[in-house]
């Protein structure tokens, strides 16, 4: 049998290529199960050189990147790889200090031994920023460039580190948010305090308050040194808002780690920086020239 010219056997071989030639550019999704039983949720779609995206804090891989936009804009040019930092999204949630930390910093490590990718580009967002640095310093043979975006130098006696236990003891005692919300967009003005008490809300529900606490008592192990920061070798990108309570450590960082470039989003703050089209932008410029 034929059908317009084409023999039926032939026309389902192409069917068949074309099925397979959308699978190998859609998006997958699996588990990673990591030391100490806990298990991390990734997503992989697109083709071309692997890059790694790291979420912020109380979100997930899904509104951090998905959501955004930012996600399918890299995968029409890149392999691109999202996964839930443990204690967020559909990962495990610990409520030990102890299994965050520096473990951040390796489940980035662990998810691309799984997926058999000896090198990667890994760009990260606020938490994700902070995580991505640390994974400079770290594994620096593991990169082929980084992006600790919204994210600076923050030392361990520093006031945003200090501020950290306090934070950690209120998400504990069912007090939620409002503290960091406060510190990311200090504006006192009724309609930040509304945004604060919305969003503060809606990252109640969205997040286990005791794994987002043991998340945040952790964070000073990412500290880094002014010695690692100088002796990086990693070209690095640092994205962040003009407004953003962050980025002081960003300025702090500058002329101090090597092979960086900066580049700072007009009138914008922690949370609306990654909302712009300049950010995106920004990200495929320098991993196109990497």
């Amino acid at each position: 049998m034929r059908r317009a010219g084409i023999p039926v056997a032939i026309l389902a071989i192409l069917i068949v290529a074309g099925v397979l030639s959308g699978c190998a550019h859609g998006r997958m999704s699996g588990e990673v199960a990591v030391p100490s039983g806990v298990q991390l949720h990734y997503t992989d779609e697109g083709r071309g050189e692997p890059v790694i995206l790291v979420h912020g804090f109380a979100v997930d891989s899904e509104l951090n990147w998905r959501a955004l936009g930012i996600s399918g804009a890299l995968a029409k040019h890149y392999r691109v790889i999202t996964f839930d930092v443990r204690g967020h999204g559909k990962s495990d949630k610990p409520h030990d200090p102890a299994q965050y930390g520096l473990e951040l910093v390796e489940d980035v490590v662990r998810i691309m031994d799984h997926l058999g990718l000896p090198k990667a580009h890994v760009a990260g967002y606020s938490l994700g920023g902070f995580i991505t640095l640390k994974l400079m310093m770290l594994h620096p043979d593991r990169l082929l460039s980084a992006a600790p975006c919204a994210a600076g130098w923050e030392r361990r006696e520093g006031e945003h580190m200090r501020m950290l236990s306090e934070a950690a003891d209120r998400l504990e005692a069912g007090e939620g948010f409002k503290m960091i919300l406060r510190e990311l967009d200090p504006k006192d003005t009724p309609w930040a305090a509304v945004r604060i008490l919305v969003v503060d809300a809606c990252l109640r529900y969205l997040n286990d308050t005791h794994a987002m606490a043991a998340a945040v008592r952790s964070l000073a192990a990412l500290e880094v040194t002014e010695t690692e920061l100088r002796a990086n070798r990693v070209p690095a990108l640092t994205i962040v808002g003009s407004e953003d309570a962050l980025k002081k450590g960003v300025d702090d960082m500058t002329g101090i780690l090597a092979n960086h470039e900066v580049v700072v989003i007009p009138n914008a703050n922690h949370h609306s920086a990654i909302k712009r089209r300049e950010f995106v932008n920004a990200l495929k410029q320098f991993l196109d020239a990497h």
